[in-house]
């Protein structure tokens, strides 16, 4: 059995640099910086901070371009990837990248240049395809006289369909 899976949670060092392939996939790629902190023999706090390489494909990478920006916190998971390469020189390059399979937009709007959605799942369970999750519910500050408000705080519309309500029966246990 084998495992290559990465997870993090950090910023964006720039904002997402868009492509499309001459095979017309869309890819984006991006830097997230983490802080690594420690407690020296000293007593002293000490931080450093590491650099890591995103790659996302297709309808992931048109989602990274449009609502990511520099500074904006994310997670992302994916799996770890090494490309090695001559260059222009004759020396062989090696470049380790995340390929990412799921990112999630951290803080909040307020937080953010592009007043992106807070916390937005978006998966890409297999190389050929990708799914954005349902986004998580944004209270509004702000409610519409033609809303009826519970004290729950949760919008709910007069004309709701209900059709779909579970049923004790429904339940099997």
């Amino acid at each position: 059995m084998h495992l290559n899976k990465a997870m993090i949670i950090g910023n964006l060092t720039r904002d997402p640099e868009v492509r499309t392939t001459p095979s017309g996939q869309t890819v984006a790629s991006f830097t997230v910086a983490t802080n690594f902190s420690w407690i020296n023999q000293a007593g002293q706090k000490q931080e450093k901070p590491e650099f890591h390489n995103i790659v996302a494909w297709r309808k992931l990478a048109e989602i990274c371009g449009t609502y990511l920006v520099k500074g904006k916190q994310i997670y992302i998971e994916g799996r770890l990837q090494t490309r090695d390469w001559i260059d222009q020189n004759g020396i062989r390059k090696y470049r380790t990248e995340i390929i990412a399979e799921n990112m999630i937009m951290l803080g909040s709007p307020r937080n953010s240049v592009a007043q992106a959605p807070t916390a937005t799942p978006v998966q890409n369970m297999q190389p050929q395809s990708t799914s954005v999750m349902p986004e998580i519910p944004v209270i509004d500050q702000e409610t519409p006289s033609n809303v009826n408000t519970p004290t729950d705080g949760f919008e709910v519309k007069p004309e709701a369909n209900h059709e779909e309500d579970i049923q004790i029966e429904d339940i099997p246990f």
